[in-house]
């Protein structure tokens, strides 16, 4: 404010205060009781703030808008200071309004309305201005990442006021940062930081960090990053057939994900590079055969490579004759496709993977079963008749013989004597047999 400006302010203070003096004189009472009415002010940075004062009853006493710093700013409809960005809304006896505009953290404050009765009455209006925070920067993304690698991401944002609030989200889904908050100056820098493992999951995911804020209620800042991570590939062969017949249409696709993509993919048969013959043919990922037959039947390998590592899988093809096939073993059966999240790494013969059926157990499963049962049979009834036979016969000769010695032992004093004696006692050797049924 110049000299120029003091003097004005000065000579409208003093008729100011004339004319309450004037007006005391034979005025109503109760104008005496008169109060200025004002309210508190929020503003973003860089809008605009009005000030309004009111008077609900006033004898003709004039208003006046004061800055934090006590400079007048309007004494009724008088501009007492020089500042372009300030307005004169509406004057009157009732009402002094005016406008701050291009708003600054230096114009906050308190502001004094000033009504010039006797003695003089005020109220203050206290004005906010709102910091408003930077459109926020994700900083220590390594692109691209490697699958295993542990990164830290720290998103940062400059000139809150008050401190602005950080949130990270992983694509739609909330996720929490370490917050830390730093003055600087009126305003505040605030980080958030993020630690990430990362791995073949986070390929393709955004990250975003948004500033939450009462200066930005409408249009919320924020930063989004995403994340690229190289991996080592995973193979799997899906098959269109669960039994392979001759004559038969039958597709092996090598379904392959990496980082950078394994492409091509390599397709051999029992170790040698299978080579596009027409009836087999070699496309990219799959290999396809338009006719089924004995010959084709064998180990097919599919295999992927990057800078990573490489990854392969097996298929063991055996092509059945349709007239050999049980009817039980004509179950229907779906193409395979592998789940793309969580690829195998197991070999193709496992059944569960790859539909491979043992041909033996399929062509004689059956006829061994019989023939064993046939042998077992067999041996059976031979060994019943055994124990039959062996039977009776025990049953028909059981029983005591007597010799000749024996006959005539009864009364010799030796051997000789009882031979005698039995030959001469032949007609009474049936007294001497026993018999024992």
């Amino acid at each position: 404010m110049n000299l120029n400006s003091h003097a004005i302010f000065t000579l409208y203070a003093v008729y100011g205060i004339l004319l309450k003096v004037m007006a005391s004189k034979g005025k109503v009472r109760g104008i005496s009781g008169q109060h200025p009415l004002v309210q508190n002010v929020t503003v973003t940075e860089g809008g605009t703030a009005n000030m309004t004062c009111r008077v609900e009853y006033n004898d003709n006493t004039s208003l006046q808008w004061s800055n934090p710093a006590q400079q007048t700013l309007f004494f009724g409809d008088k501009k007492a200071l020089r500042d372009n960005r300030i307005e004169l809304i509406r004057a009157s006896w009732s009402e002094l309004t005016i406008s701050i505009h291009d708003t600054t953290l230096f114009d906050e404050g308190m502001y004094t309305c000033s009504l010039f009765t006797m003695p003089v009455k005020i109220a203050k209006a206290y004005l906010t201005v709102l910091g408003v925070p930077e459109k926020p920067k994700i900083e220590g993304l390594m692109k691209p990442a490697v699958e295993g690698d542990q990164i830290t991401l720290t998103c940062l944002t400059r000139g809150s006021k008050p401190a602005a609030d950080l949130r990270w989200f992983r694509n739609e889904k909330e996720v929490k940062g370490a917050k830390e908050v730093n003055a600087s100056g009126n305003t505040f820098t605030v980080r958030s930081s993020l630690q990430l493992h990362v791995d073949r999951r986070d390929d393709g995911v955004a990250y975003t960090c948004r500033v939450d804020h009462e200066a930005l209620l409408q249009a919320p800042q924020q930063t989004t990053e995403v994340l690229e991570v190289h991996y080592a590939p995973r193979v799997e062969i899906a098959h269109s057939l669960a039994i392979p017949q001759e004559g038969q249409y039958l597709k092996l696709d090598c379904v392959s994900q990496g980082n950078p993509s394994p492409d091509p993919v390599m397709w051999t048969k029992d170790g040698v590079e299978i080579l596009d013959l027409g009836r087999v043919i070699v496309e990219g990922r799959e290999l396809t055969f338009t006719s089924l037959n004995k010959t084709d039947n064998g180990t097919y390998r599919c295999e992927a490579s990057n800078h990573l590592g490489t990854s392969s899988d097996e298929y063991v093809l055996y092509v059945y004759e349709p007239t050999t096939l049980p009817p039980s073993t004509t179950l229907p059966f779906h193409p395979t496709s592998p789940d793309s999240t969580a690829l195998l790494g197991t070999h193709a013969t496992d059944p569960t993977v790859t539909g491979y059926r043992d041909p033996n157990a399929l062509a004689h499963h059956g006829t061994d079963h019989a023939l064993i049962g046939g042998v077992v049979a067999v041996v059976v009834f031979v060994t019943l008749c055994l124990i039959i036979v062996l039977g009776r016969y025990l049953a028909r000769h059981k029983g005591t013989y007597l010799t000749n010695e024996a006959k005539g032992a009864d009364d010799a004093p030796d051997a000789d004597t009882a031979i005698i004696n039995a030959e001469g006692n032949h007609a009474h050797a049936e007294e001497k047999k026993e018999y024992f049924i």
